[in-house]
């Protein structure tokens, strides 16, 4: 009889640590995604673990889903988890320039409750899993003339607070953090908010954003000197703050960002431009071409990659095939929540950035 119990300790033992590791081992692959209902059935979904509907707004206080067009595609979404059961799906509120009636909207006790309510209600009817908060940002300055406020802040913790006991604990809840300094210092209580939500997406792109009049990487892995925004400076900070790593989920970008008149020094890397609109991950082989006349770069310290024209003094930046898995590995090495990335579309249909960061993900 003690043989039995002892065997049967030792199998509980080795039952336990397994699913311990398994649980290290789980990283999300979160995908944000602004396509129609149609478009998502050409990517491998399979490899996703949520998808993030891009966007709902604000509509007289609550949550709102703009057009039939969008309802049809929350709905496909949501007929995707017959086949994957494990896929999560989420609707975003606001984004850049999606949520200007939001500093005023939650600036009360009566408008954080009506918006909580309508969140449900409009979760029930669907039937999806949670909300992503895309304010962008509480108490700083986001989309030129957007209303912001000191009061923002714990506004935004009450917000979150009457989201999760509206909405009860299975609910998922998230929220899109701003990756560069001035975010992390002044908009979010961590200490207040990290026990309330699943997880914090971490926007670690745009950290040199179109407003910039200097090249820069736009969504480095590490910071090439102290005063540089990077991945890895938010999520050091948030460590710091006390918030688990399992909640920190980094972000990846699908596109460029581009400078023209750029000089040619140092292969316009930290140069004078003006900002001009980018491209898409999917269009970048046919694009960054030497037959175009683009020379690519690698930058091993900040582990992110950039590509120079010198005929028409122009610069690129990006997430790549390569700093996409670096970032992949990463989350692995920090046991954090995962990866998200902006967004879904822009991606190829097949062997792209998604395709690169699962790889790393199932490697053994």
């Amino acid at each position: 009889m003690k043989k039995i119990s002892l065997i049967t300790f030792l199998f509980i033992c080795l039952i336990s640590t397994n699913i311990f590791a398994q649980k290290n081992k789980k990283l999300d692959i979160i995908a944000y995604y602004t396509g129609d209902s149609n478009l998502i059935n050409e990517y491998e979904v399979s490899k996703l673990n949520q998808i993030i509907f891009s966007f709902c707004h604000l509509k007289d206080g609550k949550l709102s889903v703009d057009s039939t067009k969008d309802s049809l595609t929350i709905k496909n979404l949501v007929s995707l988890k017959t086949k994957n059961p494990q896929l999560k799906i989420v609707l975003s509120l606001g984004g850049w320039g999606g949520c200007e009636p939001c500093s005023n909207a939650f600036s009360t006790a009566e408008g954080r409750l009506k918006f909580a309510k309508s969140v449900k209600e409009v979760s029930n009817y669907f039937k999806v899993d949670g909300l992503d908060l895309d304010w962008e940002y509480p108490a700083i300055e986001g989309l030129p003339g957007h209303l912001y406020q000191p009061a923002d802040k714990p506004n935004f913790t009450e917000l979150i607070k009457i989201l999760r006991s509206t909405l009860g604990k299975k609910y998922e809840l998230s929220f899109a953090a701003g990756g560069f300094q001035k975010y992390l210092d002044e908009s979010i209580d961590w200490k207040a908010v990290a026990p309330l939500v699943n997880r914090i997406n971490i926007m670690s792109y745009d950290l040199v954003n179109g407003y910039s009049k200097v090249t820069g990487h736009h969504t480095p892995l590490y910071s090439t000197n102290p005063k540089e925004e990077s991945t890895d400076r938010a999520v050091t900070f948030l460590l710091n703050q006390g918030v688990p790593a399992e909640k920190l989920i980094i972000g990846g970008a699908f596109y460029s960002r581009t400078w023209k008149n750029v000089e040619n020094v140092n292969n316009g890397l930290y140069q004078s431009g003006e900002h001009i609109q980018g491209v898409d991950f999917k269009n970048f082989a046919a694009t960054y071409t030497e037959a175009n006349g683009w020379k690519y770069f690698y930058d091993e310290k900040a582990q992110a990659p950039y590509w120079y024209n010198a005929q028409t003094k122009t610069f690129a930046t990006s997430d790549d095939l390569k700093s996409i898995k670096a970032k992949t590995e990463y989350v692995k090495s920090k046991k954090l929540g995962g990866i998200m990335f902006w967004e879904l579309t822009l991606d190829s249909f097949r062997d792209g950035m998604v395709n690169a960061i699962y790889k790393v993900k199932t490697a053994k």
